[in-house]
């Protein structure tokens, strides 16, 4: 009993120095990160972020309306009920792809400048810590 009222006392102790020394470096690492979240060169990029995202999705309604108005277009021309279901068959199919296209370059350009925002973060981040030693 005694090696098991030791084992726990011990579990304890460790979880308690354990618990402040990981919370002391937790805050350390969170004040750093603030620093450098908080800079200017990484607000800026993170405005031109939130703008392309903004910019890029703007254009997928546009393309949405036109795909809707050609499937709409193909179903109600002439022709036997077959005959418009496969123009608007094949009109969806082209608007489904030149939907995917948009979204596709949309997150392209997204993923270009989140690499763009995370190198001047890691520069910005690089230079504080030369000028802070």
């Amino acid at each position: 009993m005694r090696g098991k009222a030791a084992l726990v006392v011990g579990l304890v102790a460790g979880y308690v120095l354990g618990a402040r020394a990981g919370r002391q470096r937790y805050e350390q690492i969170k004040e750093q990160a603030d620093k450098v979240w908080s800079q200017p060169a990484v607000q800026g990029q993170v405005e031109k972020v939130k703008a392309l995202g903004v910019s890029a999705l703007k254009s997928v309604p546009g393309v949405v309306w036109k795909g809707a108005k050609s499937v709409t277009g193909a179903a109600s021309g002439s022709g036997t009920v077959q005959e418009r279901a496969e123009r608007a068959g094949r009109a969806a199919k082209q608007s489904a792809h030149e939907v995917a296209d948009v979204v596709e370059d949309s997150v392209d350009d997204a993923k270009q400048a989140e690499k763009t925002a995370t190198a001047r973060a890691k520069a910005a981040q690089s230079g504080s810590d030369a000028s802070g030693s």
